[in-house]
């Protein structure tokens, strides 16, 4: 009973979280909001992944959304831009009369999947360290190559998501968004201590040799 208990509640947890994302989303007229909900999302799952599960979950969506309103959009524009040359590359591609513009297949292909799998880690990346838009950009393209496991259960993650809410698409509006963080968010939370780990072990070993 007990067990059902906890499990109810982390339900209505995951589905509120979802809830605020879409309001929110939709009271900054969905352009501007979009992004800034997206990353107080990830900063609630990020506090419940570290153990803090009693948190207030308005109030720490809304305190993230409000610091993170410019920043988050900031990034949004530069993911977006980036987002924007490649769909105009996939129109020059298949649209022009060039037979040599074939050649640029296989680079677009490339570059398009590092970046999809780049956006994987960016918010959690952005939620997690206190860094600079371009650098935590740079970042997440690099812990991407660094973990290709996590990267690939965060793939699966994605897929997995979306076709259990194919098929129950009534789903989408309590469980989207949320369900999405979580599954981004735990691969990368491991990814980066991971790292922290290598990075610690990399210092002893420097001052081992000194």
């Amino acid at each position: 009973m007990q067990a059902a208990n906890k499990a109810l509640e982390w339900i209505t947890r995951i589905a509120y979280l979802n809830i605020l994302w879409i309001l929110f989303t939709v009271t900054g007229a969905l352009v501007l909001g979009l992004f800034p909900a997206t990353a107080a999302a990830f900063t609630v799952t990020k506090k419940w992944i570290s153990g803090k599960s009693d948190i207030p979950v308005f109030k720490t969506f809304w305190r993230s959304y409000r610091e993170s309103f410019k920043t988050a959009n900031f990034l949004g524009l530069m993911i977006s831009l980036f987002g924007y040359i490649l769909y105009l590359d996939f129109l020059f591609i298949t649209i022009s009369p060039n037979e040599y513009a074939l050649l640029l297949t296989i680079p677009f292909l490339f570059i398009s999947i590092l970046y999809f799998l780049t956006l994987l880690y960016i918010f959690p990346v952005y939620v997690y360290y206190d860094m600079k838009i371009t650098k935590a950009i740079k970042s997440a393209f690099f812990i991407m190559i660094l973990n290709p496991m996590q990267t690939v259960i965060m793939v699966f993650g994605l897929f997995g998501i979306g076709a259990v809410l194919w098929y129950f698409q009534p789903l989408i509006f309590f469980f989207s968004m949320s369900l999405i963080t979580i599954a981004l968010m735990m691969p990368a939370r491991r990814a980066f201590e991971k790292i922290q780990q290598k990075q610690e072990r990399y210092k002893s070993k420097k001052l081992v040799e000194e």
